[in-house]
């Protein structure tokens, strides 16, 4: 084996030089401290947001920040928006805790709801992507996405007291609208009807509107979809088409009855 052989063309076909793997580490140590902040009883805000502040310019060197985009009115932005996050986050809360009937109380809900643990980073995420920073809030939500199987888009538009019960398999593309008071079951897929590069800045993924619940395994797809309030969408349907408020969407499986030990 040609040792230095092997080392030369690796190094020929490493063409990203940018691609700097410390920008993935760094970013879950900030959506760590940045969860722990708003939560944590025990973490004290004032000293941790000074924390923040060195963690997130840490991201903006590590990301290539464009230089007419100064980081400090970034941060100072993003930071003046986090009272208003976590107002929504304690909605989302309650929404569960009101909701489930399994939940047996508020402190259960932050600390072990996958589905809660997927909005925070989410709602957290979402304010940076409207800042326009590069990657970062893409991977804020791929690491709930790992630790949830919860696939929420940093750029999706969520309104407030959303609930996302059991969470597994949850996919909620960049351009989807959710409004208030939404519920959804494990599995339910918000997506694009067409995959095309030209359609990168065309509105891809479905509305939802308010007070709308969406059951297991649910497929909604198109633009141009519209889920009309007070509508519920029940298990396995398959949605390419507005409905008007207060329908009800239900799957019809086929059942067969086996007559016989032969069948």
């Amino acid at each position: 084996m040609d040792k230095q052989k092997i080392i030369a063309t690796l190094r020929k076909h490493k063409k990203q030089p940018y691609l700097d793997y410390r920008l993935k580490s760094h970013t879950e140590i900030f959506t760590d401290t940045l969860f722990y902040t708003l939560f944590d009883i025990n973490t004290d805000i004032e000293s941790n947001l000074e924390v923040l502040e060195g963690q997130f310019n840490e991201l903006v060197d590590l990301a290539c920040w464009e230089t007419h985009k100064p980081c400090t009115k970034v941060w100072n932005n993003y930071v003046q928006q986090l009272p208003e996050i976590l107002e929504k986050l304690n909605l989302d809360a309650e929404a569960i805790l009101n909701c489930d009937p399994a939940s047996l109380s508020i402190q259960e809900v932050y600390m072990a709801y996958p589905g809660f643990y997927a909005i925070a980073i989410y709602r957290l995420a979402h304010v940076l992507y409207n800042e326009g920073f590069p990657l970062v809030p893409r991977l804020m939500t791929e690491y709930a996405h790992r630790q949830t199987g919860v696939d929420i888009n940093p750029g999706a538009t969520i309104g407030k007291s959303f609930f996302i019960d059991h969470a597994t398999g949850v996919v909620i593309g960049e351009t989807a609208i959710i409004k208030d008071d939404v519920k959804i079951y494990q599995g339910v897929t918000l997506g694009a009807l067409f995959v095309n590069k030209s359609l990168r800045q065309t509105k891809r993924h479905p509305t939802i509107e308010s007070n709308v619940t969406i059951y297991a395994n649910a497929t909604i797809l198109g633009g141009e979809t519209v889920i009309g309030e007070n509508s519920v969408i029940g298990g396995n349907a398959w949605l390419t088409a507005s409905i008007p408020p207060n329908s009800k969407v239900f799957h019809t499986p086929e059942i067969k009855i086996k007559t016989s030990t032969n069948v």
